[in-house]
């Protein structure tokens, strides 16, 4: 195989399972050295994030950052800051003093996350990021990956979905056979998939209607959630479905920017709302 993922690049790797996938990170965070030939270059700070982050912990969060933190060169007090600000941007449930032991899958991959950033990384190794994190963190996940390729870092994951590989990266490689091949640079996404902005808000009758897994939708590209509802990305040739799927769920339609407006309405549906 010959790989490259160059600086301020978003690198995917796509592949069944069994496929070498986690192999292949391992190999190239330094975890595991390869039977033959080299890695080329590697920035001097590496952040990786493992398929799986089950800590039988009695420790919180908080003093496992710290500590992870005082690890890697930070003083207490700084480590615990970076901690403190990672967790409550990741949104831990049950808060940063919540015991390791006591976590759920994906609260636990939120610690896993926050600690591969604790130092800014050069190159942030993630295996299959999203599994287990709730549609909220999706979101942020996606932004955290763009700031570090902007910075000039490099990000590699992998998923087994080519949808998200198809989204979020630049860049992407297939395994399958034992054999790596390369798809070369993604076009952007405006350039692949033309796209519009979606916002969301409560029902008419002011209830926050049961929330829906928005990433997992045909067509979302990003998501932005908080107490006044909901924002998306969405393909154009998406649209239609999306807001079905909304409005028979009790959202209602605030706007949506950069497609044709249409009126629509879902059958029997209580809450309905504007486009403009």
């Amino acid at each position: 195989m010959d790989v490259e993922a160059p600086a301020g690049e978003v690198v995917a790797f796509a592949g069944g399972n069994g496929s070498g996938k986690s192999t292949l990170l391992r190999i190239a965070v330094g975890l595991s050295r390869p039977t033959r030939g080299t890695v080329a270059a590697r920035p001097p700070v590496v952040g990786y994030v493992p398929d799986r982050f089950s800590p039988d912990e009695r420790m919180s969060a908080a003093a496992y950052l710290t500590h992870m933190g005082r690890v890697r060169g930070l003083t207490t007090s700084v480590a615990s800051a970076r901690a403190g600000r990672l967790l409550d941007r990741l949104a831990l449930v049950g808060g940063k003093h919540a015991p390791l032991r006591s976590l759920s899958k994906g609260n636990a991959q939120k610690v896993a996350l926050a600690q591969a950033l604790l130092v800014e990384p050069g190159l942030l190794v993630l295996d299959e990021p999203w599994s287990g994190l709730d549609a909220d963190t999706h979101g942020v996940l996606a932004e955290i990956m763009t700031e570090v390729a902007a910075s000039g870092g490099t990000v590699v994951f992998t998923d087994h979905d080519e949808s998200v590989t198809r989204a979020r990266a630049t860049r992407t490689y297939t395994l399958a056979k034992g054999r790596v091949s390369s798809r070369g640079p993604e076009p952007c996404v405006t350039e692949r998939r033309p796209a519009s902005d979606v916002v969301l808000t409560a029902g008419r009758d002011g209830r926050v209607p049961l929330d829906l897994a928005w990433e997992q939708l045909d067509g979302v590209l990003t998501v932005s959630q908080d107490v006044t509802g909901v924002r998306m990305r969405v393909g154009r040739e998406s649209i239609d479905a999306l807001l079905l799927t909304a409005l028979q769920h009790g959202w209602s339609v605030e706007c949506v920017n950069g497609t044709t407006t249409k009126h629509h309405r879902a059958p029997n549906a209580a809450a309905n709302g504007d486009m403009r």
